[in-house]
């Protein structure tokens, strides 16, 4: 071997330690022989592109900051100089209120989705306060065509019957400012002497905050509120803080220098004023319990008082998210949807498509009703319907990782209330696909013959969250892989609580030394327009029953044998059935198309309630909510009946602008376009673990959309995520169980954006 050869082997050598070298060090890293990360997950799907989206965004898309713009510019030139910022209009000026998505016609949206019909005209809603006029009332003007208005009609008398009258305008912040203005600056000084002793009064501090209540007065024509007042508690909710106060303060007036507090009421005794309440001090006549101010150590905050852990589990996809997001459409393998938010009546979906087969035209929210119960005014007389404050306005930014999962899409929603530019919620919405730790179905055969099959559950999940005063909804539409849609909300958010005095305790928990937790009961209303393998459904209820029977095979003896009952439901009144009487088990639409097995296709209504008593019919506010009273209705479907509420029925409960019992009129609902309306709740008698916050375990209610032998067997059959061996294979070969090859196909790292929120609305 000469000495070139012996070179070469030598520099080859060399080389291949080397590279053995590098190959050793790369499975290393730091001085502290750490392994390296793993590569990135992918942040798309490979199999995005043939998920479906039909085109209409816009058909159901809530208005963008554009179209929003164009509409109030449109609004001001037609109206006139007069028209003044609603930010900062007083009871007696014009302003535009709200601007949003006015919905196309059924039959016009259908036309375009299904026939390839023109595209109904995109149109706003504004509802606009006209208090600056001989007989100031409230008006609803459709505004369109979008994004270049051309036209303004005023739909109030079609919709309502005539103007509607003035003093059922929900309150704007404006006129929530100046009652303000009014209480702190020329009412509470008449008391200081009191208020320095009880609860620490400082004039220009502001030590106190007032919470409204509602309904506003006893009688048509009423605009007098309760005000009650609790320390203001930097960091910390005020709500579990009252200190006795309220206040019945009448700004029906146009003018607000004309308000006055029409009664006082301090620890258990009413008083005509606040210099009635100081005098009676000053002699000694009030027995003052002193409050502290000091609600921010302790239970109080949201601050937790141990220090971080190890960070919680993860969900992540490993090969890329297994949806899509396109404007306001949702689009999986097996699901397809349109989303949004009624900036009052709050989330709404439209289009929902199981493998591109319709089973919804809409599934909306309608109303929240919060009713309560104590010995103090504010307690005894609220019963707040959040629509009209605006479930949609209201909706927060979600925060990463705990609202919604770490790696969740999310949305931004742009609305027009009370002021005349867009404002944008950040992250209002999240969507995201959840394994939620069961199989949907699964069998572990040990008899006859040995095998194993089953199917993880994941669903896919759309979701939003409205803070409402104290109270956080949590709203969730979840698509599952069987075909099912479920739809939930879970309450959270602080308590309600009223100054403890007296027989307090018959009205909830002591909660605190001077806070009594108040009774009240949740209750929520859903618009359900199915559409059953069609328009033309019919109502079935079926249930079960127990027949005597003789044995056949020993005639001497009998038994209890089980069957079905059916029947099918005619009318809107044999389909409405009422809170606490009895409703069937199976309650389904179904259309006249059959499966292969001869069964009618159809989608079962199950709900998931535990809701308090409804308001006796003889209480003088309980029109406004009258769809409490049904635990379902089924009716006809029509354009003139969009909603089972209104936001003009908080200020007016005595007249409602809606009386939900009028679309239950005995019609036909055989072979007709239907819709369910289905009422959800619970009853929340509160007690120290809802200290500092109430949890949402144990406080979600809803109902599932079920198939109902609409398919020929169960749709996650055909799931892709189904796994499958016998006795006789090797379950852990990647051939056999896909489940074996997670340690290939999920061994990425999540690639995790910043943590970023939304941030925080001022008004």
């Amino acid at each position: 071997m000469n000495q070139k050869t012996i070179l070469v082997l030598l520099a080859l050598a060399v080389i291949t330690i080397f590279a053995l070298v590098c190959v050793l060090l790369a499975g290393r890293s730091g001085d502290g022989g750490e392994p390296s990360q793993p590569f990135h997950c992918p942040s798309a799907s490979t199999n995005a592109q043939s998920w479906t989206h039909h085109g209409q965004s816009q058909l159901f898309a809530d208005l963008s900051p554009e179209e929003l713009t164009a509409v109030m510019e449109f609004l001001t030139k037609r109206l006139g100089p007069g028209l003044v910022d609603a930010a900062q209009a007083l009871p007696s000026d014009n302003c535009v209120y709200s601007v949003e998505l006015q919905l196309p016609p059924k039959a016009a949206a259908l036309a375009h989705l299904d026939r390839r019909g023109p595209p109904p005209a995109r149109e706003a809603l504004a509802i606009v306060f006209f208090g600056g006029q001989p007989q100031p009332n409230v008006s609803e003007l459709v505004v369109g065509p979008l994004p270049r208005p051309s036209y303004m009609r005023d739909v109030t008398v079609e919709r309502y019957g005539g103007p509607l009258p003035y003093h059922r305008r929900p309150v704007l912040t404006r006129e929530y400012l100046d009652i303000d203005q009014m209480i702190f600056d020329r009412e509470l000084p008449r008391a200081s002497g009191l208020l320095h002793h009880c609860c620490f009064y400082k004039h220009q501090g502001r030590n106190l905050v007032t919470m409204t209540t509602a309904p506003r007065g006893l009688q048509s024509g009423d605009r007098a509120t309760w005000f009650g007042l609790y320390y203001n508690l930097s960091g910390a909710g005020i709500f579990l803080h009252p200190v006795g106060l309220e206040l019945l303060v009448d700004h029906k007036a146009l003018d607000p220098a004309h308000w006055t507090i029409q009664k006082v009421f301090y620890q258990g005794r009413y008083y005509e004023s606040l210099a009635q309440l100081e005098e009676q001090f000053e002699a000694g006549q009030v027995n003052v319990i002193l409050v502290p101010d000091n609600g921010t150590g302790g239970s109080w905050s949201l601050k937790s008082p141990v220090p971080p852990g190890p960070a919680p589990p993860l969900q992540f996809y490993p090969e890329g998210p297994r949806f899509s997001v396109q404007g306001n459409r949702v689009a999986s393998s097996l699901w397809t949807f349109s989303f949004g938010l009624g900036a009052f009546s709050g989330p709404r979906i439209f289009d929902i498509r199981f493998k591109r087969e319709r089973l919804a035209y809409e599934i909306s929210v309608q109303e929240a009703l919060a009713a309560y119960g104590g010995n103090s005014p504010a307690a005894m007389l609220t019963h707040y319907l959040d629509g009209s404050f605006g479930i949609g306005k209201f909706s927060t930014p979600l925060t990463r990782g705990v609202d919604c999962p770490y790696l969740a899409t999310y949305v931004d929603w742009h609305f027009l209330m009370e002021s005349q530019t867009p404002k944008t919620i950040r992250d209002a919405f999240c969507v995201f696909e959840w394994n939620q730790g069961i199989p949907v179905r699964r069998h572990h055969s040990d008899f006859y013959s040995y095998y194993y099959g089953g199917v993880v559950e994941t669903a896919l999940v759309i979701r939003s969250v409205s803070t409402l005063l104290n109270y956080d909804y949590v709203w969730d539409m979840i698509f599952h892989s069987n075909g099912a849609i479920e739809v939930r909300v879970h309450a959270t958010g602080y308590i309600s609580s009223a100054f403890l005095f007296g027989d307090g305790r018959t009205y909830g928990n002591r909660v605190g030394e001077h806070t009594l937790g108040t009774v009240h009961t949740h209750t929520i209303h859903f618009k359900v327009d199915l559409d059953v393998a069609g328009l033309e459904n019919w109502a079935w209820a079926e249930d079960m029953t127990y027949i005597p029977t003789d044995v056949p095979w020993q005639s001497e003896s009998q038994i209890q044998r089980m069957q079905v009952t059916q029947k099918l439901l005619k009318t809107e009144e044999e389909a409405a059935f009422l809170q606490g009487g009895a409703t069937p088990r199976y309650l389904y639409l179904a259309s006249n198309q059959n499966n292969k097995w001869g069964h009618r296709r159809g989608y079962r209504i199950q709900t998931l309630s535990f809701a308090g008593k409804p308001l006796p019919l003889n209480s003088p506010v309980e029109r406004a909510f009258s769809w409490v009273r049904y635990q379902l209705a089924v009716t006809q479907r029509k354009e003139k009946e969009p909603s089972s509420s209104s936001i003009f029925n908080q200020n007016d409960p005595w007249t409602p602008t809606v009386y939900f019992p009028d679309f239950i009129n005995n019609e036909t609902i055989a072979g007709k376009d239907l819709v369910a309306w289905v009422t959800t709740g619970f009853l929340h008698i509160p007690h120290s673990e809802d200290i500092p916050n109430t949890v949402t375990v144990g406080n979600g209610v809803g109902f599932f959309l079920r198939p109902y032998n609409f398919f020929d067997e169960d749709p996650s059959f055909f799931s892709a995520d189904a796994i499958y061996f016998r006795e006789d294979q090797d379950s852990g070969a990647c051939e056999v169980n896909p489940m074996a090859c997670l340690a290939q196909t999920a061994s990425c790292a999540p690639d995790l954006p910043a943590f970023s929120h939304g941030g925080f609305l001022h008004d």
